[in-house]
């Protein structure tokens, strides 16, 4: 039977994995995940506001990146898995910034493992960095969703702008013949909801069945968080081995959440649970490209083993916009660190952030912002737990902001001098001057549906490669 003919098959079940939960994730994870257990699917989800941010600025240094170079890894991996598994398909966000030279890369690792027929999928769209203009004259102010300010107001230069797609475009691809799709950024969720709504035949108004599915893309988007990662009672599990995620999807959008067989970590209703509740806002309204999900009506229920049943997800009409991710250049920024040790040791690191901060200000530079935090003294959780009685080290990280580059190398120029000039008791100085990073801002906003159109391109293997 060929790849394409499993096109043509409805499953009654549809297994879809999840091998990563942000960009630095565990990178063997994908591979352990696809030996251990026989999936249709498996999504790898790199993208955040931080990480887009991230990528704007590998694209700004090279044209040619501004893409999760994890999935490259990830993939030469995964490249005996695809040959012996003909089911097996790959969802990613991977593409970041640039799912082209994302989809090139793809290539020439699938050309060297001898899968030059794989067919790749790429989703874009989401990048309006060069529409902001045409969508402003629509009349679309693209106000800040915090602050209500319009975008016409800022000032700063603006870096990067992606709106959040949705499952469709990544349904097509997949109709088109890609067994492996590379998208911009999309909704986390939607990389599970368009292999569902693609293999199950599920129209775009089918709310409940798009919760359902949404649901479980929520839970596990996120990696080892759903199977015992950030669990409240994480001694209870072997975390060294965790198991990754799998949604075990039914046609009514219901859903069971497992993991492979003999992995560490726990898939039971308080592990689900904890997932499920994580960042969510109105519980009433999850609102993603696809469906605006009611998450009060789901029901969690174990079922066996490291087995959770997932039921009752209601979806209404997806929202009339998409969110919009936009960066902007808001300055520089640097933080460094000193062990700072002794019986008054918090009071010694807090003078010797203020001694670093007047030396600044004796050179000519007043710092626009600065942070003081003494690590091991309550500064995790502020204000939560005071520093015990008999502390005898803390750690001073000083972080500052300024729009002024010169201002913040100086910065860094002062934590040395401390070692000889300040109080005793210091060390951690010898790793050298702290780097000076530009800092990107972030800027919500929404963007009618209408005015953004998704792409979507498929080719072989050698068409993608240059």
């Amino acid at each position: 039977m060929s790849f394409m003919d499993f096109e043509r098959t409805r499953p009654s079940l549809l297994q879809i994995a999840n091998g990563a939960g942000f960009l630095g994730d565990n990178l063997d994870a994908p591979r352990l995940l696809v030996e251990g257990a026989a999936v249709d699917y498996l999504t790898l989800e790199y993208l955040a506001e931080l990480t887009l941010s991230i990528l704007a600025r590998a694209r700004e240094k090279n044209p040619a990146a501004g893409y999760a170079n994890d999935f490259i890894t990830v993939l030469r991996r995964l490249c005996p898995a695809l040959t012996a598994q003909p089911r097996l398909r790959i969802v990613t966000n991977a593409g970041g910034m640039n799912p082209d030279g994302c989809a090139r890369a793809s290539a020439d690792v699938l050309r060297a493992a001898g899968m030059e027929n794989t067919t790749i999928g790429v989703v874009s769209g989401d990048d309006v960095l060069e529409r902001l203009s045409e969508i402003q004259a629509s009349g679309c102010r693209l106000e800040n969703v915090d602050t209500g300010q319009p975008l016409c107001e800022l000032r700063e230069p603006i870096v990067s702008a992606n709106v959040y797609l949705g499952a469709a475009p990544i349904a097509e691809a997949l109709s088109a013949g890609a067994r492996i799709v590379i998208t911009g950024r999309v909704a986390d969720a939607s990389l599970t909801v368009g292999p569902a709504a693609f293999e199950f035949g599920w129209a775009w108004d089918d709310w409940n069945r798009l919760a359902g599915a949404s649901v479980a893309g929520h839970l596990i988007e996120c990696g080892a968080q759903a199977t015992g990662g950030l669990y409240r009672h994480w001694q209870s599990v072997d975390l060294a081995n965790v198991g990754y995620p799998i949604a075990e999807l039914a046609d009514d959008g219901t859903s069971t959440i497992t993991k492979p067989a003999g992995t560490g970590g726990a898939v039971t209703r308080r592990t689900v649970a904890e997932q499920l509740v994580y960042e969510i806002g109105d519980p009433a309204h999850y609102l993603t490209p696809d469906v605006n999900v009611d998450f009060t009506t789901v029901e969690l229920t174990e079922t066996g083993p490291d087995r959770v049943a997932v039921r009752g997800a209601t979806g209404r009409t997806a929202p009339p916009s998409y969110k919009l991710s936009l960066a902007y250049r808001a300055g520089y920024s640097a933080s460094g660190q000193l062990l700072v040790y002794g019986s008054d040791c918090v009071a010694k690191a807090r003078e010797c952030a203020e001694m670093i901060l007047r030396r600044v200000a004796r050179a000519g530079y007043t710092l626009e912002a600065s942070n003081v935090e003494c690590l091991g003294a309550g500064a995790g959780v502020p204000g939560l737990h005071p520093p015990p009685a008999d502390l005898r080290e803390v750690v001073l990280r000083l972080t500052v902001r300024d729009p002024r580059r010169e201002a913040v190398n100086r910065f860094t120029a002062e934590f040395a001098p401390l070692i000889t000039s300040g109080p005793p008791g210091l060390a951690g100085y010898a790793a050298g001057r702290s780097p000076v990073r530009p800092v990107l801002a972030y800027w919500p906003a929404l963007v009618p549906r209408e005015l953004i159109v998704p792409k979507v391109e498929c080719r072989r293997v050698d068409q993608w490669i240059e």
